[in-house]
């Protein structure tokens, strides 16, 4: 079993098909990617106790207002089986996912790079699905600490092992193509939620009972889907020998793309140098500018635009909250609105990193952070015209561009630092993600909340919240515009390179004319890979453009 997940026995045959890779990696990503989709789980897990008198319980944390008594009730809520938990409570597993996803890539991801992705993608498997048992069983006891270990920290730690795990991977079999190979599987982790959502929306109903909820055994279900994807998708790995190169392709010519690097950093030293920092910089302003306000998309919406989401064009926030079927007429409207939005995230993943191919890097990053601060800033303009349409237009780009930067930046890191760590080194980059997770919802929540507070009216409240999101783009351009190319100093000899690739048992193409063999084989095996990966997107697509549709009708 040690020799099967080795990477020596994954070094691929001559004549192996490359395109066999992409569906593999897109296996494991839509598996883990429904961490952003827990939170349909929040409302059934809400009242899952009921009382005697066929009410759901109080929660745990009832009657509190301020933060440090919600807190309280948290801490009461780890264990208590008498009293419900509230969104509060379970929310944060979606700072252990992002925290955890960070830290566990940046810690595993040298070893990931010894030991090849079959062995990373078996052990983020057994994570991410252990972690669903393990909530499973949690939710059926009603222990939240049990929700939190396991699929927070467990499952987290999967989250961040799978999600690198094809990084170094796909870049080098797609040298000619690096953009184009990252997002495509992390246009995958943008859309497991997209699929598990309704998945699990249905898979509840089904096992839905009078004093049951139907959530523990729909983390058994998916545990269950999950596994068997995410272990066909890490059977499915294969890494290119070293010197192997795609039929037909020359490499550039550094002397005319010095942002190109032919020579590889290693992994100790990238985050010794300035590149790394400013490009940590760049992902973290570009995720904390995004994720904020995408995680308030749907009451964004709602408040600032109020009746005339549903044709009151003479009532606010304010006065259609008074009547609980206009509320959820405006709610329908809202989640149309998250629906398209995921839509531009998870496309604007292919879509953004396939043309950096082309762009560039550095110049798609500035095209990030230009337009980027020119749409929160016609956003504000937008909502005082109350023109929806445009509205929605100017966040459906910047939802494309949030997106976009996760795709990106596994291809910037290969370009600045070489293939040979890429993946360790984007997975110390993570990092900024998880810093982000925690700046962005905390200045948009804290704004949002502060000026409510004073008095301001709903339709007024994002106008500022949006100019200093604006000025995060701005701090993200002036990052992006100093990345200049890696010192020489910083690289590893050819010495240095042999003794990394031997640690790693790396074999070497074993002649020349296999160099460039990449004849299509196994071509039945590439359409049945993609299909198994392209039905279930499909599915997730199509659930999503019908939630989008109340946005337009």
């Amino acid at each position: 079993m040690v020799s099967f997940l080795s990477k020596e026995y994954i070094t691929a045959k001559p004549n192996f098909n490359r395109w066999l890779v992409p569906p593999a990696a897109l296996a494991i990503h839509l598996s883990i990617g429904m961490a952003y989709g827990f939170s349909v789980f929040w409302k059934p897990l809400g009242s899952a106790l009921i009382g005697e008198d066929g009410k759901p319980l109080a929660a745990c944390a009832a009657g509190a207002t301020t933060f440090s008594d919600k807190l309280s009730g948290t801490m009461r809520a780890l264990t208590a089986t008498d009293c419900n938990w509230t969104q509060f409570d379970l929310g944060w597993m979606y700072t252990l996912f992002f925290v955890l996803l960070g830290c566990s890539a940046a810690l595993w991801g040298g070893w990931l790079e010894r030991e090849g992705p079959r062995k990373a993608g078996l052990v983020s498997t057994l994570c991410w699905c252990g972690g669903l048992l393990i909530s499973a069983y949690g939710v059926q006891t009603h222990q939240l600490w049990m929700m939190w270990f396991g699929s927070g920290v467990i499952g987290g730690i999967g989250l961040g092992l799978g999600y690198i795990s094809p990084v170094s991977t796909l870049i080098k079999w797609f040298p000619d193509r690096r953009g184009m190979a990252t997002g495509m599987a992390i246009m995958g982790f943008g859309g497991g939620a997209m699929i598990g959502s309704p998945l699990a929306t249905k898979l509840m109903a089904h096992f839905a009972s009078p004093g049951n909820v139907g959530v523990w055994q729909t983390f058994v279900v998916l545990a269950f889907i999950y596994m068997v994807f995410m272990l066909c998708g890490a059977f499915g790995y294969r890494v290119p020998p070293v010197g192997w190169k795609p039929a037909n392709w020359t490499p550039p010519v550094t002397a005319k793309n010095t942002m190109i690097a032919t020579r590889h950093v290693h992994l100790k030293n990238a985050h010794k140098t300035p590149q790394f920092w400013l490009l940590w910089l760049v992902l973290c302003m570009n995720v904390s500018a995004g994720i904020g306000i995408i995680g308030a998309a749907a009451p964004m919406l709602q408040e600032t635009f109020g009746g005339a989401l549903i044709g009151r064009t003479d009532s606010g926030f304010a006065d259609i909250k008074k009547d609980e079927a206009l509320t959820l007429a405006a709610a329908a409207v809202g989640a149309g609105f998250v629906g398209i939005i995921s839509l531009f995230n998870i496309f604007g993943r292919f879509a953004w990193a396939t043309s950096s191919d082309k762009l560039g890097r550095k110049r798609t990053y500035f095209i990030f952070f230009i337009l980027g601060a020119l749409m929160y800033c016609a956003a504000t303009y937008f909502a005082g015209l109350k023109s929806l349409a445009l509205f929605v237009a100017a966040f459906c780009i910047i939802a494309s561009m949030y997106g976009g930067g996760f795709a990106t930046i596994p291809a910037y890191l290969a370009d600045m630092f070489g293939t040979q760590f890429v993946g360790a080194i984007h997975g110390r980059l993570l990092t900024a993600w998880s810093t982000a997770g925690i700046l962005g919802p905390v200045v948009v929540n804290y704004m949002h909340d502060t000026r409510l507070e004073k008095g301001i009216p709903f339709n007024a409240v994002y106008s500022p919240i949006f100019l200093v999101l604006a000025g995060l783009m701005v701090v993200g351009f002036i990052a992006n515009m100093l990345v200049k190319p890696v010192a020489d100093k910083y690289f590893m000899t050819d010495a240095e390179l042999a003794e990394v690739q031997k640690i790693g048992h790396e074999k070497s193409v074993q002649n020349g004319s296999s160099v460039s063999a990449q004849a299509p084989q196994n071509g039945i095996l590439v359409k049945l890979a993609w299909l198994a990966v392209l039905i279930p997107i499909s599915y997730g697509v199509w659930s999503t453009v019908q939630k989008a549709w109340a946005l337009f009708s």
